[in-house]
């Protein structure tokens, strides 16, 4: 594909793999003056066997693009606020994932939704349009402890979720609570991973390997022939469909 970008700060990088894609992660110490902390969330979105080969697909959500939703709570006073990456809340409107991916189809139900709330404010998200139709799971990644739908979680603790009821979550421990809500539709066919390699039978495995043996997907276009490092001084950007991208206010 030949795509690179640097990325941070709330920016999502959203790739759909499909026939096959070679890529890489690095972690740069961009700042030479206070450390270099890393918050990841990778998450692993299935696709169908139909769109299991379609083209790979890369696109950069950047943060100042998008929405936030804020969900006020008036006993307390407080308000939580709401990355939302995938699926619609509260009328934001998420930007377009991948054209192929799970996501792309609203009756798939998809959610991805960071929330944030601090100590002592209670607040409700609502239930899946799909109902009980749909997965729904949460996980605490920062903050001590919250209660989510009547039963109290710790940190980096997660829970299913009946994705047919509203979500009542409240933040305790004398901390703010960062959670991060994933939701969708089932897709219902059976499921084999292997490495890199998610396909439906062992014999798409096999032959995922033979492929990626024979076509290295492609190949890795760098000059280095190394995981590719870009310099300390390159801003966020991200480079597809043959031209540069930068976030959409200030470069940081």
């Amino acid at each position: 594909m030949g795509c690179s970008g640097r990325y941070g700060n709330g920016d999502t990088q959203w790739m759909t793999a499909g026939a096959g894609v070679q890529h890489s992660e690095m972690f740069p110490l961009v700042h030479q003056d206070k450390p270099n902390t890393l918050d990841l969330f990778q998450i692993w979105l299935n696709l169908p066997s139909k769109d299991k080969l379609c083209p790979p697909a890369f696109a950069m959500f950047w943060d100042e693009a998008t929405p936030y939703v804020t969900l006020n709570d008036a006993a307390s006073g407080k308000s939580a606020k709401v990355q939302v990456v995938a699926g619609a809340l509260e009328g934001a409107t998420p930007l377009a994932p991948p054209p192929n991916s799970w996501a792309a189809e609203d009756a798939n139900d998809v959610a991805i939704w960071v929330v944030t709330i601090p100590d002592g404010c209670t607040v409700t998200l609502p239930p899946a349009r799909l109902g009980a139709a749909a997965n729904r799971a949460i996980y605490l990644v920062q903050g001590k402890s919250a209660v989510v739908g009547g039963d109290r979680i710790g940190n980096r603790t997660g829970a299913k979720i009946d994705a047919s009821q509203p979500l009542t979550i409240t933040a305790e421990g004398g901390s703010t609570v960062e959670l991060l809500l994933l939701q969708g539709k089932p897709i219902g066919e059976p499921v084999v991973q292997h490495g890199p390699f998610v396909m439906n039978t062992k014999e798409e495995i096999y032959q995922a390997f033979e492929d990626y043996q024979r076509t290295q997907y492609g190949g890795w276009p760098w000059k280095s022939g190394r995981d590719f490092v870009q310099p300390r001084e390159t801003p966020r950007q991200a480079f597809y469909n043959g031209k540069t991208e930068y976030p959409p206010t200030a470069i940081s």
